[in-house]
């Protein structure tokens, strides 16, 4: 137990959110719970993560998130943990949006030469479902993905918004589909508000590095015709750039098989969204945690093959490296494990001091 790795989560105390700031204490060993000699609240070492009051062991509950997140059945696991259908459907609930979380906590602006994105359509039970996504080309990277009814410009402005999280002010080409609102979207999406000192509302200013090129597929009698590739903003030799930075290859082409390869993996793991299935989607405010619980172990939790390095011993042996996404971008040191993942602490917001209301008293408007 480390007291410098946690923080008050009392909303009234003063030092809320603050870590390693001397007010934080083991209160008990044995049970495992903290105490803020500042209000002299004391919480669980589990508090703010889906161990919280759970009596399963929790490392029989990381085995269960963990066969979620790679595709395992529900009735499998019912049947071989003796557990009920509904606890495991509240585990995988509670452990997606703890991931949600830990993807937001963790985001922080990158160097990303590629991105595509791409859409998923959804058959669930009385409705029809959108699902918008977008993965880093050069480390693997999943960015985040956007749920709505309608194919629209807003579901891809609000991916947009969740790929600029992730991207800092540099040259980036942006690959995708023959959706028309992909060019529009992106752009307002990347825009900065620069300040001139005048009241008001400051202009918005475009992002001028960025690339799009578009890639739309014909297919006749079910197979694959033909593949129009077009440089919709930008040059071809800014593209071409990118495109040789990013897939770490001279001859490389604009595709969008990255993202697809992606979307085949979300289809294996999730039943919900593979074609012609009769597991149908009941509830809609399930399937965003199901998808960030698959993709936040796929990006802190899993190797990928395409990501390791040789590593030289001498001259003529070497060994393979194994990376995650998430080493490759810089965001970790290792391979996390799914307990570790669920036992991940997202920062808490800082205290805010409540508005007085009301008319001041006389003596404070003398002064």
């Amino acid at each position: 137990m480390n007291p410098k790795h946690q923080c008050c989560h009392n909303p009234q105390c003063e030092h809320r959110g603050l870590y390693d700031n001397g007010n934080i204490g083991v209160h008990s060993q044995k049970d495992k719970r903290y105490i803020c000699h500042r209000c002299g609240k004391t919480f669980a070492q589990t508090i703010g993560s889906p161990l919280y009051r759970k009596q399963h062991e929790h490392r029989c509950i990381a085995d269960v998130v963990s066969l979620l997140a790679h595709g395992c059945p529900l009735q499998a696991i019912v049947a071989t943990y003796h557990l009920d259908e509904r606890t495991v459907g509240a585990w995988q609930k509670e452990s997606g949006e703890h991931c949600q979380r830990v993807h937001e906590a963790e985001s922080r602006p990158m160097e990303l030469a590629q991105v595509q994105a791409d859409e998923i359509r959804l058959k669930a039970q009385g409705m029809i479902l959108w699902i918008a996504m977008a993965i880093s080309v050069q480390t693997r990277f999943w960015l985040g993905a956007e749920v709505s009814e309608h194919r629209d410009w807003s579901l891809v402005h609000a991916l947009a918004l969740k790929v600029k999280a992730w991207t800092l002010c540099r040259a980036m080409l942006i690959a995708f589909d023959g959706f028309a609102a992909y060019p529009s979207a992106f752009a307002a999406a990347f825009r900065s508000a620069i300040p001139t000192g005048k009241p008001g509302r400051p202009r918005l200013v475009e992002w001028s590095p960025l690339v799009f090129g578009r890639v739309i597929k014909q297919n006749i009698a079910g197979r694959l015709a033909s593949i129009q590739r077009t440089i919709v903003r930008g040059t071809d030799q800014a593209a071409e750039r990118l495109i040789t930075r990013s897939q770490g290859k001279a001859d490389g082409v604009l595709n969008t098989a990255f993202i697809e390869r992606f979307n085949a993996t979300l289809r294996s793991r999730l039943a919900c969204c593979t074609r012609r299935t009769r597991a149908l989607l009941h509830e809609a405010t399930t399937l965003t945690p199901a998808i960030y619980l698959i993709g936040t172990v796929y990006n802190f939790c899993s190797w990928h093959q395409s990501l390791r390095t040789k590593l030289f011993v001498n001259e003529r042996n070497y060994q393979w490296v194994q990376r995650t996404p998430a080493m490759d971008s810089g965001l970790t040191d290792h391979r996390w494990t799914v307990l570790e993942l669920l036992q991940y602490q997202c920062p808490e917001p800082l205290y805010q001091k409540p508005k007085k209301r009301g008319r001041p008293r006389k003596q404070v408007q003398n002064g």
